[in-house]
């Protein structure tokens, strides 16, 4: 027997959202999810008229969305904001070379300017051949440095004062837990944060913060927006890939346990007095740093030396304090 839309708009119901567990029709689901990235936007203030801000684009499902929803929202509530689009090339055949397809038509789509930097050209260094240096059991620390910098410097250079990233609910829920499980107090402190920054680096925004994964596949689904699906090659052993499945666990249990861990991250207490490392900046690219060299550079190194499958091991507790 068809369901009828919770809201009483005397549409039939399309969906169950997995947040609240309401039946809604399209329009309805569409507008809520809307209403709900305009309020953390808006409630976080999280920009400012006039603010020229970077979206991470890397044509799949969750920096779509984004993208979509900020250029919507930017007309609909006239934020005033100048939307871009920054893409990374980390260099892998048969996943980056696709998906960034999908972020040149999203860039004709949605009107907006695109830049694309590569690994190559920063580093000298594409993904595949960190691979084959060090293996598929670390390659996710060099390329999540390597990215991290990559959008910085890409920001920097088209002139934006952030950059807006797609990170979603589960996303965050996942950091809970994998900075919990590596004792990693600096980042468990801030990753809940909509906004995240440091002294000279640029302040990473999350306007999805609130955002169900299957929420964002369903908008994306019904929206009819052109992304790109397929899983890196390389990320099925990548360490939050074990957070994701322990997530996902909870989530069958007790349906609410993504809201429940953000809240609880958000409402955290730390030990005041603990010395925390001072920012300062990377002596080889400027980039800042809490150490000497960078991640990237200090990651780059070991690479250029042949030495990255010892440099990750014994490095491991500098990169996290970075």
């Amino acid at each position: 027997m068809p369901v009828s839309c919770t809201t009483n708009c005397g549409r039939k119901a399309i969906l169950r959202r997995p947040k609240t567990g309401t039946s809604l029709c399209k329009e309805c689901f569409f507008d809520a999810f809307e209403t709900e990235v305009h309020h953390t936007i808006t409630s976080g203030k999280l920009f400012y008229p006039r603010q020229l801000v970077a979206i991470g684009a890397s044509g799949g499902k969750d920096s779509t969305v984004l993208a979509y929803v900020m250029k919507f929202l930017n007309d609909k509530y006239d934020y005033k904001l100048n939307l871009m689009l920054l893409s990374i090339d980390e260099g892998i055949t048969g996943y980056r070379d696709d998906s960034l397809n999908t972020v040149k038509e999203n860039k004709n789509d949605y009107q907006l300017p695109l830049k694309i930097l590569s690994y190559q050209n920063l580093y000298g260094w594409t993904m595949d051949r960190v691979v084959e240096e060090v293996g598929k059991k670390n390659n996710c620390t060099f390329c999540g440095v390597f990215r991290r910098q990559a959008l910085e410097r890409g920001a920097v250079m088209m002139g934006a004062s952030c950059i807006a990233t797609g990170h979603n609910a589960d996303d965050i829920a996942e950091t809970v837990l994998m900075n919990i499980m590596r004792g990693d107090v600096a980042r468990l402190g801030r990753c809940c944060a909509a906004i995240t920054s440091s002294d000279g680096a640029l302040p990473r925004v999350k306007p999805l913060k609130f955002c169900y994964e299957k929420e964002i596949v369903m908008y994306a689904y019904f929206r009819k927006l052109k992304y790109f699906s397929t899983e890196c090659v390389y990320a099925p052993n990548a360490y939050r890939g074990h957070a994701r499945n322990f997530l996902k666990e909870l989530e069958r249990i007790r349906p609410s346990v993504i809201m429940d861990i953000i809240h609880s991250g958000e409402n955290l207490v730390f030990q005041t007095g603990i010395k925390t490392p001072q920012q300062g900046t990377c002596s080889s690219c400027g980039h800042v740093s809490s150490q000497e060299l960078c991640q990237a550079c200090t990651l780059l190194l070991s690479l250029n030396e042949g030495k990255a499958k010892q440099g990750v091991s014994k490095k491991s507790h500098k990169i996290r304090s970075t």
